[in-house]
């Protein structure tokens, strides 16, 4: 099939010489589905569906106990040579950062605040003893403690049942809303707010515990503000830990393929550091921060008061969710790396099994800490055993070898810490790509990091999935769109802005719109109609109906003539015809049915009234729809009065490459009780091959009712004329219906 108005071969492709001819018919979709029939879709009753959903086999079964426990997935198929060497490497360095350290940052504050207000320090005052004065009062520390680890407790468990709640009602689809840019400025962030917090103890200088807005910021300049007080000996050791750390690990990356498994840097630091302090006393003799004890043995299980739910549910919520976003967010950093995917659904019931059984053991709520992270992906772990064995580590130590760590210096540990985080702030080099690939993707990840720097990383993350999901809304409500013209002599409908020697088909406009029309962005999609075709079809009619009441006017008058082919003035007429165009024109004068003036005119040539009547060049507006996804009921209706507007005056529009359900969509919402679906078609080329047909076989209706006008428009007994000419019009009818007959 041959484009419309093609004139040239194109030319040949350099790269591929292949062409192929296509011969059928022009399908509409009315035509489409009478040859093609569709297939019915069978509806299932919701009985029906539950019982698929609950009915039970082997194999099935085996899918679900998968889901719940994926360790008898991933144990089995287990690789002991490759992995086990490496994982155990991993796990001893993890495990021993720790035990010597907290848990994640965030999560802490956020429990430390609920904590803090159920049980402040006013609970637990006493009256004083031992020769204090009767009226002074103390605070029983043993007491107080033990009711915060209570409450802590509590909100692990609670924590925990709502994280199981959450991952039973399939809630984990929201990690598809953690975008990776987001995620990239995020974990970012999260490795800032790690480093200022190891810096301090690098330092060995004292701050406050700033929780909220700006609290890295305060941190930051309280630092500064004590560094004068700083521990040389926790200075050098932390630096030269960094130093040495970040070498070997450079060397483990450029000779991994000859070294079998990294070198255990963190394990060789620790124990030189923690030796190395224990000979030298450096804690006696140059006042240095140890780690000085290390808790031993476990509580006994116990029952936390649930009593106290209702006290603490809403920042459970809160907890549940962040430590939830936290432990995704990395994991997805690294699931990007090493290329596997992440279940939503299953880290929330992991998560959630996890703290309710961590709460009865006076635990506190868990999720991933990036640090920790950070070291056993840098120290070789490759699978889940890794973490095992970290968590065998630090149970020794707990039950048994904590005291032989006791002497280590607290800054060889937040210097370990640190030389870790550098695959995390090398995702900065990420933002010159995203920029140059996609410049949305990129603020998103600088306004994501920016924002969970000042607001904290709970505010941080939220601020950033919002201002993520504003930046999808922003790209729907203002998508793109093309005016299209045809290659010569193909099928292919390209942008005529973008490309040259694209030809429009006369009389003609085509429209690609390129989002899903609904109530957010009908706006636009008129616009863009309106840019495409060049004039506004409201104005249009409202013009030809104002200019309809003068010519009617003028008629009545006797100033012009009718026929039903068009108007002409009077030859013996004066130019009074020709009134001035207001500026101001009665909407009520312009309510007209249009049946009431049954004149014709040809509204691109030159009328007898001084009416400013827009020029309408084309007699059809073909709309590409393939890339609309989806209508709503006010896309449907805007539809109807587009399609209304433009055929009042005399423009057909015309609807290419629809998908079914879209199509299904305007049925269900009436659009086909005021219009033909024969105005469908599958693709443009079949909407503009119609359109070319219907004009040909019009211009060849009209000129022969041209001419049966003329011959009927002679014998018109109202015009009065003399005899001669009445003869002479009887023989030109004469000669002009042997014409016609022949």
């Amino acid at each position: 099939m041959e484009a419309p108005g093609s004139r040239s071969q194109p030319p040949p492709n350099p790269e591929y010489s292949g062409s192929y001819v296509v011969s059928r018919p022009v399908y509409s979709e009315l035509a489409f589905q009478q040859q093609c029939e569709r297939r019915l879709q069978e509806r299932r009753t919701l009985r029906e569906r539950l019982a698929e959903s609950c009915s039970c086999s082997r194999k099935r079964a085996l899918g679900v106990l998968k889901t719940l426990l994926p360790v008898l997935d991933w144990l089995p198929k287990y690789r002991i040579k490759e992995c086990l060497l490496s994982d155990i490497i991993s796990g001893v360095s993890t495990g021993l950062v720790g035990t010597l350290q907290g848990p994640f940052p965030v999560v802490s504050l956020m429990v430390g605040s609920v904590v803090l207000s159920l049980a402040p320090d006013e609970n637990f005052f006493v009256p004083g003893s031992n020769g204090t004065a009767s009226n002074a009062t103390v605070i029983d520390n043993v007491t107080r403690d033990a009711a915060r680890v209570l409450i802590a407790s509590t909100l692990t468990l609670l924590v925990g049942i709502i994280q199981l709640v959450f991952g039973g009602l399939q809630i984990g689809f929201i990690v598809r809303y953690l975008a990776d840019p987001l995620i990239g400025g995020f974990t970012t962030a999260a490795a800032f707010q790690v480093l200022v917090s190891q810096l301090k103890i690098i330092l060995n200088v004292s701050t406050k515990n700033y929780n909220g807005v700006l609290s890295i910021i305060y941190t930051l300049v309280e630092i500064f503000q004590n560094i004068g007080n700083t521990n040389l000996a926790d200075f050098i050791a932390g630096l030269l830990t960094i130093i040495i750390c970040m070498a070997v690990k450079e060397l483990n990356d450029r000779f991994k393929h000859k070294i079998p498994v990294p070198i255990p840097i963190e394990v060789i630091v620790t124990v030189i550091a923690t030796a190395i302090s224990y000979g030298a006393n450096l804690e006696k003799n140059y006042n240095a921060g140890i780690v000085k004890s290390i808790p031993r043995g476990f509580l006994p299980p116990a029952l936390p008061p649930v009593n106290l739910f209702s006290k603490m549910l809403a920042a459970s919520f809160s907890i549940a969710v962040v430590a939830y976003a936290i432990a995704v967010s990395v994991g997805k950093v690294y699931a990007i790396k090493y290329d596997y995917t992440i279940d939503g659904n299953q880290e929330f019931i992991a998560f959630g099994i996890s703290n309710i059984f961590s709460g009865f053991f006076s635990c506190f709520v868990a999720t991933t800490a990036l640090s920790r992270t950070a070291v056993q992906e840098s120290t070789g772990g490759k699978t889940q055993v890794a973490g095992i064995i970290s968590a065998g580590v630090v149970m020794i130590a707990i039950v048994a070898l904590g005291k032989l760590l006791e002497p280590l210096q607290k800054s060889v540990l937040a210097a370990v810490v640190i030389a870790n985080l550098k695959g995390m702030f090398m995702q900065v080099c990420d933002i010159p790509r995203l920029w140059r690939q996609n410049k949305i993707d990129a603020v998103i990840w600088v306004f994501t990091c920016i924002v969970s720097i000042i607001l904290g990383l709970d505010l941080g993350l939220l601020s950033g999935l919002v201002f993520g999901l504003l930046t999808v809304v922003l790209r729907v409500q203002f998508p793109s769109w093309n005016g299209l013209g045809s290659i010569p002599s193909t099928d292919i409908y390209k942008s005529t802005k973008n490309y040259k020697n694209i030809e429009e088909p006369e009389g003609m406009k085509i429209l690609r719109f390129s989002s899903p029309i609904f109530y957010g962005n009908v706006d636009v999609f008129k616009k863009c109609i309106k840019s495409t075709v060049g004039f506004d079809a409201i104005r249009v009619y409202n013009k030809r109906l104002k200019a309809l009441r003068k010519i009617q006017k003028l008629i009545k008058k006797g100033q012009l003539r009718a026929r039903k082919n068009g108007i002409i003035s009077d030859a013996g007429s004066s130019n009074n015809a020709f009134e001035p165009d207001e500026d101001i024109e009665d909407p009520e004068e312009l309510d007209i049915p249009t049946k009431e003036i049954e004149i014709q005119v040809d509204w691109n040539s030159e009328i007898p009234v001084k009416v400013n009547v827009p020029k309408v060049p084309i007699h059809s507006l073909v709309l590409d729809c393939a890339a609309v996804s989806f209508l709503d009921v006010v896309g449907v209706r805007s539809l109807r009065v587009i399609v209304k507007e433009f055929q009042r005056i005399d423009v057909s529009v015309y609807f290419a490459s629809l998908q079914d359900h879209v199509i299904e969509k305007l049925e269900r919402c009436g659009f086909f009780n005021d219009n033909r679906k024969d105005i469908f078609f599958l693709t443009v080329h079949d909407a503009v091959l119609h359109v070319q047909h219907q004009v040909k076989s019009r211009e060849i209706q009209d000129s022969i009712l041209e001419t049966i006008s003329l011959i009927q428009d002679h014998k018109d007994p109202l015009e009065l004329m003399e005899t001669e000419l009445i003869e002479e019009e009887l023989n030109v009818e004469d000669e002009a219906i042997r014409r016609l007959a022949t």
